[in-house]
């Protein structure tokens, strides 16, 4: 039997948090399936909402001061009960139909560790898809691998593959250029995305291009790290 663990790190998203778990139970009908909130240590109304979760398929975890995403689904991953992880974001703008796609195409074909979403028509603001584009197009270059829109949140991969990466603030980024990297097979998919109907962006769009240009340095040398022991 197929059981997934959906990781969702939020913070400051009590306008949206509800209505995405109302699509998860919606859309994963007839799976089995838990939902692990990380909550960053939110500042906004989240901890009212959670307080009126009534679904015994629902865990809520706090952080006890903010952590970032990186750290919240690395936590979550170890947290989970199932080998099957699905991530997505708490904003709502991915979107839980496709989940049942991630999940075909992962179980279909025994060699595929990831899935990974690209996301099409993005429903960002345009310095973010810039930022976004000029960050991929550098990874890409640096690192070689294959992922054209490796900040797309959804996906699907092995808990116990994904574990065995060193953790570092910033991972959540580079899930399918590690998994490229050790080895595994990857396949890449388009995914729809919404455009944020509550709320705001938790992140600067300068800030997050210059940290991912360290992080892609600080993969390369993991990888380097890796191919020369193989």
């Amino acid at each position: 039997m197929n059981r997934l663990s959906l990781i969702i790190p939020c913070y400051n998203e009590a306008q949206n948090i509800s209505n995405l778990i109302n699509e998860l139970i919606l859309n994963l009908e007839n799976i089995t399936y838990e939902i692990i909130i990380i909550d960053d240590n939110s500042t906004d109304e989240s901890k009212a909402i959670y307080d009126e979760m009534d679904n015994d398929k629902i865990n809520i975890y706090f952080n006890k001061r903010n952590m970032g995403q990186s750290f919240s689904i690395y936590k979550g991953v170890k947290l989970s009960s199932y080998n099957t992880i699905v991530t997505l974001d708490g904003d709502g703008q991915n979107d839980p139909k496709d989940i049942k796609n991630l999940i075909e195409n992962y179980f279909n074909n025994f060699e595929i560790k990831l899935v990974s979403g690209i996301r099409v028509n993005r429903k960002d603001t345009f310095s973010k898809i810039i930022a976004s584009k000029i960050a991929n197009k550098i990874r890409a270059l640096i690192l070689k691998d294959h992922c054209p829109d490796t900040g797309c949140s959804l996906k699907i991969f092995e808990k116990k593959i994904f574990l065995r990466f060193k953790y570092f603030d910033g991972i959540h980024r580079f899930i399918p250029s590690l998994f490229e990297g050790f080895g595994y097979k990857v396949k890449y998919i388009n995914v729809n995305h919404r455009k944020r109907l509550k709320g705001k962006s938790n992140y600067n769009n300068t800030q997050r291009l210059f940290k991912g240009i360290y992080d892609i340095i600080r993969v390369r040398n993991i990888l380097n790290s890796v191919n020369k022991n193989l």
